[in-house]
């Protein structure tokens, strides 16, 4: 498989913040570009995430069109990915630590959380 950056070619990608179940503000979208970086540091983060267990550059969540090898012929597909930066408080899908610097694939309802924020992200359609 090899994998190439990409603006996500469908719009339905949206983050809803919770804290304590609950929405907290309208959903972000995040189709508009290729890649999300969440951090402290509000001069370069898209995604603001301000705590103090946060890193001024704690995650990105990066879009990567997926090609297949055996079928080259079929669509390919422009999927989200999410890694963690080597942040002291790590990052959490579903509620499991991810290891730094390695990509994972996310899925619709994951949960995404930062350090110790009590919000969390769930990745939805529209």
């Amino acid at each position: 498989m090899f994998y190439k950056t990409r603006k996500p070619n469908d719009r339905w990608r949206r983050l809803y913040v919770l804290k304590d179940g609950e929405p907290l503000n309208e959903p972000l979208c995040i189709h508009y570009q290729s890649c999300y970086l969440f951090g402290r540091e509000r001069k370069i983060a898209d995604i603001p995430t301000d705590h103090p267990s946060c890193s001024k550059q704690h995650a990105v969540i990066q879009y990567r069109e997926v090609e297949k090898e055996k079928q080259p012929e079929t669509n390919n597909q422009v999927r989200p990915y999410i890694m963690d930066l080597g942040s002291t408080n790590y990052t959490y899908i579903n509620e499991t630590p991810i290891e730094p610097q390695r990509y994972y694939e996310l899925f619709e309802k994951d949960t995404i959380r930062f350090g110790n924020r009590s919000q969390e992200y769930v990745l939805l359609s529209e």
